[in-house]
């Protein structure tokens, strides 16, 4: 090949909020011409967590609408949905019988759900592999990751290394692409985005509910005449992950002339993020109309990942001894 493979997968674990947007939605639309690109949707990840079936069923189909809205476009990025590649499952368990279960156990992921109390699942220790499977199966060359997601790459680097080691140079060991401008992006209460800190707003909000929802971003309670700093305040952290420089500065002067409530703020937010995300939107209102294309364009992702996925396969089926 000579084009990089670039893999990534993603949980559906609810309504994707900017925190997703700019950490990972944008930056994978931005890598389609890079190389050749493969974005699946991590439903049996999601099972460590998600246990509804009615609910994963509508997350998963949200999630790639969500991604098709944003700028995935299927003839540049193979978007497929991970349980659809049972492949990934036999190469799972041809990794577990080469890494030792003390390994697992330095993950610094499960080590803080097992301090927080949370009573892990064989899923949720096995989850480290699984990954490396996902990478692995499609001769994968980077894996987009923020330095705190370091660990887990090397976990597949690792789990690679210990297959090769003992059956010869099988599987293609990856190299993380790492993301050093990753942007801090601000929740409603100040802290980062997170859905597990319910302090979240979706990208797919508009009109009122958004405007309902950037209201409740907090602010401090400096009146509407004095004088405000547009370096410590949550909404101006906000729009300036939206706005051009120009109109940075010109917000800015605004919030230091006094005069300026937070509500205009909040307004001339909402104003950026429909300028952006507005095509976004009604894309995604067509999607969901016609849930027959989402569903034929994750079959056809499926259909190409398996021919990648059944080569390494057969490869590492070969090398043990089972073909």
């Amino acid at each position: 090949m000579s084009s990089k493979t670039i893999l990534t997968g993603i949980q559906p674990s609810g309504a994707l909020h900017l925190g997703n947007y700019f950490g990972a939605a944008k930056k994978m639309v931005a890598l389609q011409d890079a190389g050749d690109c493969y974005l699946f949707i991590a439903n049996y990840h999601a099972l460590t967590t998600v246990h509804e079936a009615d609910v994963l069923r509508d997350w998963t189909f949200q999630l790639a609408v969500d991604y098709l809205a944003l700028g995935i476009d299927p003839e540049r990025t193979v978007l497929y949905r991970q349980s659809d590649v049972p492949e990934v499952q036999e190469l799972t368990w041809l990794l577990s019988n080469v890494i030792n279960v003390g390994f697992l156990q330095t993950g610094t992921s499960y080590k803080d759900k097992v301090a927080k109390g949370i009573i892990p699942s064989v899923g949720l220790f096995n989850y480290p592999v699984l990954m490396a499977s996902d990478i692995l199966c499609y001769d994968s060359d980077l894996v987009p990751v923020g330095r705190d997601q370091a660990q887990h790459l090397e976990f597949t680097r690792r789990m690679a290394r210990a297959f090769n080691h003992r059956y010869g140079e099988v599987l293609r060991v990856p190299e993380a692409l790492i993301d050093e401008e990753t942007a801090l992006v601000p929740g409603t209460d100040g802290g980062k985005m997170s859905k597990s800190l319910g302090n979240t707003i979706p990208v797919f909000l508009k009109g009122k509910k958004l405007k309902k929802a950037l209201g409740q971003i907090v602010t401090d309670s400096t009146p509407l005449e004095e004088p405000k700093d547009p370096d410590n305040c949550n909404v101006m952290a906000l729009y300036k992950l939206f706005a051009s420089q120009d109109e940075v500065t010109e917000l800015a002067g605004r919030y230091r002339a006094g005069n300026f409530g937070y509500g205009h703020a909040k307004l001339a937010l909402q104003e950026v993020m429909e300028r952006e995300l507005g095509e976004a939107w009604a894309r995604r209102d067509a999607l969901m109309a016609a849930p027959e294309k989402v569903e034929a364009i994750l079959q056809a992702g499926a259909e190409r990942a398996r021919v990648r996925a059944r080569a390494v396969l057969d490869r590492a089926l070969k090398a043990c001894g089972i073909r």
